[in-house]
């Protein structure tokens, strides 16, 4: 068994929306595993916590400022800290975020150079590939709870809950992890109370139609189908990401009052080689300040890059970080997801994980950095 462990929260200084910080249950864990934790000043404080809720349940736990929580030896939050951040670090540190190493090479590269044992939440898998720290439920439900909002803002009439209008037109792209979560979600008005209240008033539901990738090139197809689709979801994993999945000339086949939803979230990307675009063309990527824009909102000029055709506009809604939406209930969902993770890196530290360990502990070794560059090089 390896010496205590010291493990820094730090809390995560993005848009003004973004609450979410590591609920006090799970850092009680932390601490009940042997680990020492260091919280930064007001941590939690988003989500309606005092520092007297983490120091009830665990006296031990030192408070400490923005900078000394990145000079600890294992620093945990769970979206990327900026680069300024990373610099922060120390040498031979361990950093545990959501790191997104197959897209984000620019990070890996810093990682690298800052000497960094990186360990990336969304690489946390079976030995199938499956992900255990995953959040796509609330994805796909509160990417379409903010479309049937903003859908039926501008619905025609007789009104989105008009008992004589049709039925409502969802168009899935993608049917993998997210598109599968996608239907059920855009069945339900994204709201089960919503949907509830629409059955019982006996107002006609909705249709669901999810088309996997291959089938978006064929144009005729398409154009038929996007005229009459109420929402257009983007669930897509594309094997090219410097290509869009739908043109920008296609939105104008939309109705007008149509919503888009980007649950893909891919960023912009132009300087990278190859380039990574978006799955639409020409929406802009939304946060947790924002995430609904109306087709004539000034900020769609400023967040799509003059470069990217985006002449052709309807309400989007796009977030970065989708199960943030809802922070307590997303800080619950992955706390539990971890905790098994976390046990055990408490119980061999960084160095004394290996792939001939047990279940969660090889898990945790395919999620380091060393790991995923030793499988590049493999490839190469």
């Amino acid at each position: 068994m390896t010496k205590s462990i010291t493990f820094g929260l730090a809390r995560m200084h993005l848009e003004s929306g973004e609450r979410r910080d590591f609920l006090p249950s799970f850092v009680n864990e932390l601490v009940r595993h042997g680990a020492q934790v260091s919280l930064e000043a007001s941590y939690g404080s988003g989500m309606g916590f005092t520092e007297d809720d983490y120091l009830d349940l665990s006296p031990s736990i030192q408070l400490a400022s923005h900078q000394e929580i990145y000079q600890q030896p294992y620093v945990l939050v769970l979206r990327c800290p900026s680069d300024e951040e990373l610099k922060l670090l120390k040498p031979g540190s361990c950093l545990i975020s959501m790191l997104h190493y197959p897209t984000r090479p620019q990070r890996v590269e810093i990682l690298k150079s800052l000497k960094i044992n990186a360990i990336s939440l969304d690489s946390i898998k079976d030995g199938s590939g499956q992900r255990l720290i995953e959040n796509l439920r609330s994805v796909a439900w509160n990417g379409l709870e903010a479309a049937f909002q903003a859908l039926q803002r501008d619905y025609p009439d007789p009104g989105l809950e008009g008992t004589k209008r049709n039925p409502v037109q969802v168009t899935i792209l993608g049917a993998g992890a997210v598109g599968i979560q996608a239907v059920q979600a855009a069945s339900r008005y994204g709201d089960t109370e919503l949907w509830q209240r629409m059955a019982k008033q006996g107002v006609p539901g909705v249709q669901v139609t999810a088309i996997e990738y291959d089938l978006t090139g064929q144009v005729k197809f398409m154009q038929e189908l996007i005229s009459t689709t109420d929402i257009l979801v983007d669930s897509t994993q594309r094997p090219d990401p410097s290509r869009p999945v739908i043109p920008n000339d296609w939105i104008s086949w939309l109705p007008e009052h149509a919503v888009i939803v980007d649950l893909s979230v891919d960023p912009y990307l132009l300087d990278d080689n190859p380039p990574v675009v978006r799955g639409i063309e020409g929406i802009p990527q939304g946060n947790l300040d924002q995430y609904v824009f109306q087709a004539n909102d000034p900020k769609w000029d400023s967040l799509v890059p003059k470069s990217i055709p985006s002449k052709h506009r309807r309400t989007t809604v796009t977030c970065y970080s989708w199960p943030g939406v809802h922070p307590k209930a997303c800080m619950r969902h992955y706390g539990r997801q971890l905790e098994p993770i976390m046990r055990h890196l408490c119980k061999k530290g960084f160095d004394g994980i290996t792939l001939e360990g047990d279940y969660f502990e090889r898990a945790l070794y395919r999620s380091t950095l060393k790991y995923w560059l030793q499988s590049e090089s493999t490839k190469s």
